[in-house]
């Protein structure tokens, strides 16, 4: 499974995450979230990584033109759209993107089969409040196309690999504080999703 650490802050956090082996890094871009990032920081981060790491731009109830302008100035390579919107917003994107389903139900998980998209469980805020998904719901679902999300940590990814999920995302999870990564977490999450 691949692997993204998300809610990434500052830098040593971003280098510590790509040297343990994370396939994608992600950078919020929502004011209320505790993790937010401006786009100025997350470019001087971006300026340092190494290449091939994806950089996901998390966006919730932004225009199409915020995403787009956010992403060319942080060098953000997806955008991952955590709300509801119609098919005109994304046609207006000039970046590569990733719908977000937040699931109530086990109907929700099955929203844009026909995309890849990340799934992660509903709660008011979103995202990071480490909230998991009921894994029955998943049972004879192709899975192959699916990131999940929510209340996943180094202890319990590694019982996803039966379900064939094409990867995972975690942040509250390796934590030691709301904007601090716990490196041995980090190491020891991404060496259990990919081993």
């Amino acid at each position: 499974m691949r692997t993204k650490i998300c809610g990434i802050t500052n830098l040593d956090d971003a280098l510590m995450a790509v040297h343990a082996g994370a396939d994608a890094l992600g950078f919020v871009f929502y004011r209320n979230s505790p993790r937010y990032i401006t786009v100025e920081a997350a470019a001087a981060i971006v300026q340092e990584l190494p290449p091939f790491v994806e950089k996901v731009a998390l966006f919730v109830n932004v225009d199409a033109a915020t995403v787009n302008a956010t992403c060319q100035q942080a060098k953000m390579s997806l955008a991952q759209i955590h709300f509801e919107a119609d098919e005109a917003f994304y046609d207006a994107l000039n970046v590569p993107y990733l719908r977000v389903v937040r699931a109530r139900n086990r109907d929700d998980i099955l929203r844009h089969s026909h995309h890849y998209r990340l799934v992660d469980a509903y709660c008011e805020g979103y995202g990071g409040a480490g909230k998991r998904l009921n894994m029955e719901w998943f049972e004879d679902v192709e899975c192959s196309k699916i990131i999940l999300a929510g209340g996943l940590n180094e202890h319990n990814v590694a019982s996803l690999k039966p379900y064939g999920f094409y990867g995972v995302d975690v942040s509250s999870g390796v934590e030691a504080s709301k904007r601090k990564k716990d490196a041995l977490k980090v190491r020891k999450f991404i060496q259990e999703a990919h081993s």
